[in-house]
């Protein structure tokens, strides 16, 4: 008998006759689910983004649109990448945002990848929703709303219905039956990029955006 083959035996020798059972997490979560209100869970993914150094406004479904027009002459935003196809994106009247490029997004990367990197200023993307626990956004990239408008431009604005955000992702898995089916790309986002491979020293944009700025719905809320 090799080597190999002894080692094999060894393992295959302590494994157990039975899988080992592992405990269930639904009634832990479930219970948290239960017992926290809506208003909770917005303070608390709010308090967790911003602490990862993202700007948070909370709005309303029907004024985020002049919002996101007044933050981008805030911003200095030049020209705002979007997907003119999606549900958030046909809500965008040029007319509101004086001085400010509404470029729908068309094509491919490769086309426009001059553009893109050194003329768009910032992109803007609606969101699946968030995760209370982290503080993290989830983005569902499609065709007409790629995962590139929330990772090259300096600035990405991403709009969230405080409707959708769950307590944990265990949570957002199993209310969404993501079992049932996933897109070819999902982003958990957590605020601007950030690296700390120099020296150990965190820094911020030195990979995607230098800011991350959510714009929550929330019509039980007052707007900030």
């Amino acid at each position: 008998m090799s080597a190999r083959d002894r080692i094999l035996a060894k393992l295959r020798g302590a494994r157990p006759a039975e899988p080992l059972a592992h405990p269930d997490p639904a009634p832990h979560y479930a219970a948290r689910a239960r017992n926290e209100s809506k208003a909770e869970r917005l303070a608390r993914f709010r308090t967790g983004i911003e602490g990862f150094h993202a700007d948070v406004h909370v709005t309303t479904e029907a004024d985020w649109p002049a919002l996101l027009a007044r933050l981008c002459a805030d911003k200095g935003v030049g020209t705002l990448l979007f997907g003119a196809q999606t549900p958030a994106g046909r809500r965008l009247d040029p007319a509101t945002f004086a001085g400010t490029t509404l470029r729908p997004w068309a094509g491919r990367v490769e086309d426009i990848k001059a553009d893109l990197f050194h003329t768009v200023d910032a992109g803007f993307t609606q969101t699946r929703g968030a995760i209370a626990e982290t503080g993290s956004l989830i983005l569902w990239s499609s065709a007409d709303e790629p995962r590139t408008l929330s990772l090259v431009p300096p600035i990405h604005f991403a709009l969230l219905d405080a409707a959708h955000i769950h307590p944990t992702f265990y949570d957002a898995l199993v209310s969404e039956n993501w079992a049932g089916g996933l897109p070819t790309n999902a982003l958990l986002i957590s605020g601007p990029s950030k690296t700390a491979d120099i020296q150990q020293t965190l820094a911020y944009g030195a990979h995607g955006p230098k800011a991350l700025i959510v714009l929550v719905i929330n019509a039980e809320g007052d707007e900030q």
